[in-house]
Parts: C-alpha cells; structure tokens; sequence
C-alpha cells in the first residue's frame, strides 16, 4: 500500500498514544501495520501506519514519528517505532482478550472475564490462573489451555519484539518459540543462521537480515558457510540433486558478494564437517548424496535377488484372465510377464491405456500365489484414487512406512523391514530421491517391486527425475503402454491428452453432438479469463454438468503469483463461491465454514501432508478453532497454526499432480510464458477425469504444445545405475 512520505530529517519526532480500536491492514510476513486508535474518549480516531511486531486490539499503542498526507486517505501517521502495552480499562481489556489473542477466548468469555474480574483480568490469568474457574465456561481443560496460550503468546511477544526490526512476522515467531522454546532468543543471538534450517518459513534472506543488525559481518565464515548451504538448498528446491563446484562457488558470489576464496574455504570447511560431499567436482548435501547413492544400491540388491513364480508366468496370467473376466491386449500380456519375472519393473504410458487393468491383474496374480501385496502412492489423492479404482486398500508412502513424529523418522526401514512380498507404487513420477530412498532401503531383497507411473508428465517437486532415469538407464525392465483402450475411444479428454504429448493440436468436438468432456474457451485478456472463470464455476458446470464447484471442480493455473495466479483466483472465487458465514482472518488470507483448503507442508503430528486438500467443517469464532475435513478426518487448527492451510478453488498444476478431479479448469495466458511447457498442459489435462474446460489464449496453448525443451535436473542416479559413478 502506498503512503507519501515527506523528508522529516530535520524535524524532531512526534509521538502519539491511544487504544486500538480497529485494525485495517496487517501484512504478517513483514510486520507492516495500518490501524486506528482512539487517542482520548471524544477524540477522533487516528491512522497510524508503521511496522510493528504485533498488535491487539485494545492495547495501548505508542508511535513516534511523522503526520504525512496519503494520496486517497488523507491524514495519517508514519511511525517510525511503536510500542504496544496490554489494555488497562476494562472494556479495552475485554476488546483485547476477545480479539483472537488466546485460543479458548472468544468475545463471549471476554466479556464474563471482564465482568468477573475487571481491571484485575490480566493478572488473574497471569498470575492466578486458578481462579478462571470461577467463571460459566471454564472448566479445568480450558483453563489449563488458557494458561497455556497465555504463557506462549507472552513469550511470542519477547521474540517479536526482539525481531521487530527485522522484519518478521507474528507466524514465523510463533514457529521460532516452538522450535527452540524459552531459549528462542539465545539461539538466535548464537547463530540466526540456523533459522533457515530450523524453522519452516524462515528463509535464508531472513536469517541474514537479522544476523547483518545483529553485527556479524558480511564476509564472515558463519555467512559464507551458511550462503553456500542455502545455495545447494535452493537449487536441490528446484529439483537438482548436485551442482557442480565452480557454478555453486558463482552462485553463492553473487548471493553474498563474498570473494571466492572465502568461498572455496567454506565448500571445504563444510564438507569437512560433514554437511557437504564432493564427487567429481560435484557437490552434493550430504542428505541427497546418500539418498541418490542408496537408490541406485537398493534397485541393484533387489535386481540381483531371483524373481521364482512356482507356475510360469502365462499360467499365472491365463488364470487372472479367467477371473477377471478379461482378455489382455498383447502389449498388456507383455507387460504383465515382465513384471512377474523381474523383481523390479516399471510400466509408464498416458492416460487410458489401461495401467490401472495393469495394477488389477497384477495384485490377482500375485495374490493367487498367496503372497502379501502393498498399494501406496505418495500423496493422499493419489492413494485414495488408486483404492477407488482397484478396491483394495492403498496408502500414501508416510503412512506405508508409519512416519514417527516424535522420533521424525520412518518406523520401517533396514532394521525393520516392510512385511511385502510385492508394492506397487503408482504415481512414481512424483517420488523424488529422498522418499525413494526411504521406500527402497525398507524393502526385503525378497520383495517385488512394480513401479507405476507416466514419464511424460512433470517431473517430482522435490529434487531428482527418479522415474526418468530409471527408465533411461535401461537398468530396470519397462514397458510403455501407448494403446487406447475403448474406455478411451470416446473420450475428448483421453484424445486431447495424447495430442498434446505427441506435440499436436488440440482436437475439439463439433458443437452439434452436445455436451462433451473437453472444452476450449479463448480469450486473451486477463479481465475476460477471469470473468468466464467465475460464470463457469458459479453458474455453467454446476447447472449443465451437476457437478458441485466446491468439491468436484479444480481450478489449475501455472503460477501462484500475478493477476491469474492461484493466490488472486483464490481470493476471487471465495468470493463467488463461499461469499458469507462463520470466518477467522489471519496471515492475510480469510477462512469460511465451507472452503475448500490444501495443506502447504507436511505437519507429522497432525497427520497431514504438504498438497493433502480438505474442506473446513467448522469455524468457533469463540475459541478461534477451525475444522478442516481430510477425507473423512477431522482437523482442527488454532489461529496460530492457519498458516500451513491455503485456500483450494484454485492452485497450480504442479500441486494437482497425482490427483484426479471430477471436473478441472484449466487457465494459460501468455503471462505464463516462462512456465508454458507440453508436460505443464498435459499434466494438467490428465487431472480432469468428466470434463476439462481450458479458457485462455489459443497463442498460450500453442506455445505450451510446442515448447517441449524441459530443464535438465542435474542427477547422478543414472549414471549410478550404469556403473558410471
């Protein structure tokens, strides 16, 4: 937002006081804040706009610095430091405990409180915690949980003021004293630099602003050892698993402006302590050299180990023919013997070409011989529609290898190995090398291991391309389905898919034959993308197709940021979608009874994983609790907690992979141009399972199926795999 500021220099500063009576914009990544305070009773309220580390209503806030004159607002104050103090009145206590502040005080119990205790209210909570008993409502649970918020939010408070200037918010304070608890404040003073690798949503830029005021000098080798850390870190992000070591020494220069000599002796005093491996002139994160290292061992052992069926394998198939009900086409038959004479094989192909028949006919084979068969897949989605398409259970990779989060590690693994005869991962194209490894290394040499996916989609969001460079190293038997099977012959959804993985036009169905599958609306303008957006999901598939535009319709876009990025469209369709009801505002963003939500990390004591999507049940504006339902379980979040949770109307491709959807719609424009790519159009026309609608620029579509020129991700698994490493 912006403000006309006025060279005050040469001005000493003002200062002004008053209760907070309303808040008007809070952004709680950077602290900056736009409220109004009431100065005295008969007064008229002042705008005071400043970075602050928290603010409540109620409080009594100091501000010291300038009156300036907003272009659209008018007067108000530019504070160049604020301080606020808790309430000492009783109805600025009461607006201060019924703001949100503590879980399990609402306004309701703000106001018993208040009439209870009065003046005294604070210190009561503070101090004598007990006597909250004597109030309607409060039992001992809620009392504990009371105390509890209010110890936590007070010591919260400490840290924000310790890191008020810089810069960082009341989420990643919250997330700072759960990490390091009492001691947050010494640990940061020690090494702010750890942040980064402590605390979700603290980057490296963060870390380094704090560690600059906080007087540690810029060449120092704290900086330079954490700077090239945070550069390998990045880079693994967007999906390498190694640089080489003159392009990371280039990188972290131009990251730091730290000469390279400091450099190089950071990359060796790293690996001397552990943290970095070098192999050939790459360097790899100590975690991810073992992970692509293990990988390539583990497919290997289980290679190595004989594949024995007592029948031979065109038995085993004859007989799951006759019990199924069906005949296999020959590349089927093909693939089916592969896998039962291998103990590791893949089958890769489109949609529709029967890799599901696939999974089917191998869990009958293998059970016939009375072996146990596992299903995962690595995301919540993409177990559940692979249990819904196979009737047998299947689970996500976490929960197959029974996360731990109190030891934060997987229960099964070498010295517990998974009880499998046989896994068949789908979605394998997701898995990247660390959760491979994971997988592998808790694998019996005994074990069958069928891995299931399309290599043409994108690739992981975490770091390697595992399913490619399985497939490229030729070191692990595959087959490629590329037969259109009748439940695809009618299927414009199926047709289009394939034209754009094989470089071609789309292909669209004459008006004439009625409602289809596939759809293509062109605009070229943002405003007009938009506008056809809200009418299709408020008015034209919910009333022509009967599909419910809250649970049964994704919207998929290329990118979170811009006019057409998820986060806007988000903002737009709550509004269109879920317009009124219960909600609680926090981080920017504003939660409703009946939105759709995704989980943005993975959280192990809930339960929940980064890209798991729910559907909020229950806001208690009381207690500040939300509910959010995944698939059937019921979680609840405090206020505090909102911001692992993002609106779902829209989100991006990348995040829809292994999932599948009654209905997508899909938006390209041309200011996605540097995302527009064949697998980012086909990944998302493969979500859609009734009817994809794509609305945007035909130029966009076109340059999308053209540009097939994918990013190399720098691996080493191959060349592992080859015995080239």
């Amino acid at each position: 937002m912006a403000i006309t500021t006025t060279d005050h220099s040469d001005k000493d500063p003002e200062i002004v006081t008053g209760t907070v009576e309303r808040i008007v914009f809070r952004n709680e990544e950077t602290g900056f804040t736009i409220c109004a305070i009431q100065p005295a009773r008969q007064a008229p309220e002042i705008v005071v706009a400043g970075i602050c580390g928290a603010v409540w209503l109620g409080e009594l806030l100091k501000a010291e610095g300038h009156w300036i004159q907003h272009p659209r607002f008018g007067s108000q104050f530019d504070a160049g430091s604020i301080t606020c103090v808790a309430p000492l009145d009783p109805a600025g206590i009461e607006k201060y405990l019924g703001s949100g502040l503590i879980p399990g005080i609402g306004k309701v119990m703000a106001q018993r409180l208040v009439k209870r205790f009065g003046t005294d209210t604070l210190r009561i909570i503070d101090k004598e915690s007990a006597r909250l008993r004597e109030v309607e409502g409060i039992g001992e649970k809620r009392r504990e949980e009371i105390r509890r918020s209010w110890n936590e939010q007070r010591a919260v408070r400490d840290i924000m003021i310790f890191l008020q200037s810089h810069s960082v918010g009341i989420a990643q304070a919250h997330r700072i004293y759960k990490q390091y608890g009492d001691q947050a404040i010494a640990m940061v003073q020690a090494n702010p630099y750890r942040l980064s690798r402590d605390v979700w949503g603290i980057g490296f830029k963060s870390a380094d602003k704090i560690a600059s005021t906080l007087g540690i000098p810029f060449d120092s080798p704290l900086r330079a050892r954490a700077g090239v850390i945070h550069v390998l870190e990045t880079l693994n992000e967007e999906g390498d698993c190694y640089t080489p070591r003159p392009d990371l020494i280039e990188a972290a220069e131009a990251l730091l402006g730290i000469a390279k000599e400091k450099l190089e002796q950071a990359v060796t005093d790293e690996t001397a302590a552990g943290n970095l491996v070098e192999e050939k002139g790459h360097l790899y994160l100590a975690a991810m050299y073992e992970a692509e290292k293990g990988v390539a061992f583990h497919i290997r052992r289980l290679l190595k180990t004989p594949a024995v069926l007592a029948d031979p394998p065109d038995a085993v198939l004859a007989r799951a023919e006759q019990r199924m009900g069906i005949a296999f086409a020959p590349g089927q038959r093909d693939a089916l013997r592969m896998a039962l004479m291998n103990k590791v094989s893949i089958i890769t192909g489109g949609p529709g070409v029967g890799k599901t028949t696939m999974v089917k006919a191998l869990v009958d084979a293998f059970q016939s011989r009375r072996m146990a068969v596992f299903l995962a897949a690595p995301t919540g989605r993409a177990a559940k529609r692979l249990e819904e398409s196979t009737g047998r259970e299947a689970k996500t990779l976490h929960r197959l290898l029974k996360f731990n989060p109190s030891k934060r590690q997987f229960e099964y693994g070498p010295e517990q190995p998974l009880p499998a005869d046989v896994l068949i991962l789908d979605e394998t194209s997701m898995i990247d090398i660390v959760l491979m490894h994971h997988v592998l290394k808790a694998l019996p040499s005994k074990t069958w291991l069928v891995l299931v996916g399309d290599v043409d989609q994108l690739p992981s969001v975490g770091p390697g391309n595992v399913l490619r460079d399985l497939i490229d190293s030729r070191a692990v038997p595959c087959a490629r389905l590329d037969t259109i099977f009748r439940q695809g012959e009618n299927s414009w959804i199926v047709l289009n898919a394939h034209h754009v993985n094989q470089g071609e036009g789309l292909e669209l169905p004459p008006r004439e034959k009625g409602l289809s599958d596939f759809y293509f609306i062109e605009h070229e303008e943002p405003e007009d993308i938009i506008r056809s957006l809200v009418s299709l999901m408020t008015d034209r598939i919910p009333t022509r197709f009967k599909l419910n535009p809250r649970s049964d319709v994704q919207v998929l876009t290329p990118m979170r940021k811009n006019q057409l990025g998820s986060e806007n469209l988000n903002r737009i369709l709550q509004d269109a979608l879920n317009p009124t009801g219960p909600d609680i505002e926090r981080f920017g963003r504003r939660y409703r009874a009946g939105d759709r939500v995704i989980q943005i990390r993975n959280n192990y004591d809930k339960n929940v994983f980064n890209g798991d999507i729910g559907l909020i049940r229950s806001i208690d504006v009381e207690k500040q609790i939300v509910g959010v339902d995944f698939d059937g379980t019921l979680v609840t979040y405090e206020t505090r907690e909102l911001d692992e949770l993002d609106l779902a109307y829209a989100c991006s491709i990348h995040k829809a992979q292994g999932s599948e959807y009654q209905a997508v719609v899909i938006l390209l424009a041309t200011q996605h141009f540097k995302l527009l790519q064949r697998n980012l159009l086909y990944t998302a026309i493969t979500r859609g399972k009734k009817l994809v609608c794509l609305v945007g620029s035909r130029k966009a579509v076109y340059i999308a199926i053209k540009n097939n020129r994918m990013t190399q991700r720098r691996t080493g698994l191959q060349e592992r795999l080859t015995g080239r490493l």
